[in-house]
């Protein structure tokens, strides 16, 4: 399998590639950032309130680019965008104080999930379909989610290297979780790179006017309204969190924890092509719900493992299942609707899935400081079962092109 379909063109291996870069950055950053905020003596609760800060950012930024988007180059929004993520690096590194920190949080691109949350998501989702055949989209999503997975699962166990150097140089364990955001805006360099080499071929025609949501308006507003239940449940275990219960119940450390999560990582990699392949036998609505309806059972179960190999257990299993809604889903959306409207569509089912998953990890924050148990993740698994079965009930019967 090559890292791109056989019919799709250079653009595509760039956004794939840029995709794998930007996961690398966020995989260490999603488990270091509790822990740096720990080590700068922030609580739980300020913890889950910088995630907050960072999600509703991306939340306004992604709304913002929906707006303007027709009026500048798609190629300009992915440079700049990458400029930011390279700023906000340097400015987690250099910043120590909270207020700051939440408004770099709001301003930046710092993710604090496994998963893209940030703006690049819509940008990407937009271009990925007009560089490939649409037999072969949901087939590309699946390399695409694949890609990031793989190297999200590295970039999480690099997420032990500040303990390492701290442990065997002069440097304290604050200085080296600082070296690593530094790292990151470095990789945000790289990722400006590869989206410095994309063709004119991505942009849309000059005369070209922008394309407001019509005939899909209905489709594509209830199915936004679906994706913010699921990340409303989301948000309460994005892999910050997940990592800051994971150090509060088991007192485990950041090498382990980094372990954990590249293995749960290299599970949700295998997710991707299983998704293209069921889908082409089941169907997109199908693959989504009966493969994620069972992963948030596990979700549910995790808390009440009484050792942390079960714990583990159920956390892989989830991970080997929980990813496989994602290409079959962004696929969906940009199958349902005309091409005129795919940036719309776009636009319109992330911002409400950011602001949505923005409020939870607040919650999650605060719940974790009045008890260990693991309440984000029973609240979660429900609320993201809840939607599987609305899906399920609603779409099953509005198919794709490809399928009908």
């Amino acid at each position: 399998m090559g890292l791109v379909p056989a019919s799709a063109t250079s653009d595509a291996t760039l956004l794939v590639l840029a995709r794998g870069a930007r996961a690398f950055a966020d995989g260490f950053i999603s488990v270091l950032l509790p822990v740096y905020l720990l080590t700068l003596g922030f609580s739980e609760f300020r913890v889950g309130a910088i995630s907050t800060a960072t999600l509703l950012g991306s939340a306004a930024l992604t709304l913002l680019i929906g707006l303007v988007a027709y009026r500048l180059r798609r190629r300009s929004l992915l440079l700049g965008a990458a400029m930011l993520m390279a700023a906000t690096g340097v400015a987690f590194a250099t910043v120590h104080s909270f207020w700051p920190l939440v408004l770099v949080a709001f301003l930046g691109t710092l993710n604090p999930s496994a998963g893209d949350v940030s703006v690049f998501l819509p940008l990407e989702q937009t271009l990925l379909p007009q560089t490939v055949d649409d037999r072969e989209r949901t087939s590309l999503f699946a390399r695409y989610g694949l890609v990031a997975s793989l190297t999200g699962a590295v970039g999480a166990l690099a997420a032990g290297t500040p303990a390492l150097i701290a442990r065997e140089s002069s440097l304290s364990l604050r200085q080296a979780l600082e070296g690593m955001f530094l790292v990151y805006a470095v990789i945000a360099l790289v990722a400006m790179a590869f989206y410095r080499h994309l063709s004119p071929a991505i942009e849309p025609p000059a005369d070209q006017p922008p394309v407001p949501l019509r005939e899909s308006k209905r489709i594509v507003y209830t199915l936004a309204a679906l994706f913010s239940l699921d990340t409303f449940g989301s948000g309460f275990v994005v892999q910050s969190l997940l990592a800051l219960w994971l150090f509060q119940r088991f007192d485990l450390s950041i090498a382990t924890t980094a372990t954990i999560f590249f293995w749960t990582g290299l599970f949700s990699a295998v997710s991707y092509p299983v998704a293209a392949w069921l889908s082409r036998r089941i169907g997109l609505v199908n693959t989504m719900v009966f493969s994620h309806l069972p992963a948030n059972i596990f979700l549910i179960l995790v808390p009440f493992m009484p050792s942390l190999g079960l714990a583990i257990t159920l956390l892989l299993a989830r991970s080997l299942l929980s990813q496989m809604d994602v290409p079959t889903r962004n696929s969906y959306v940009m199958a349902v609707v005309t091409p005129a409207e795919r940036p719309a569509a776009a636009s319109v089912t992330a911002v409400p899935r950011s602001l949505a998953s923005s409020a939870s990890p607040l919650i999650s924050g605060w719940l974790l400081s009045i008890s260990p148990f693991g309440w984000p993740l029973v609240i979660a698994g429900s609320l993201k079962a809840t939607y599987d079965l609305l899906l399920l009930a609603m779409f099953k019967s509005v198919r794709p092109p490809e399928e009908r």
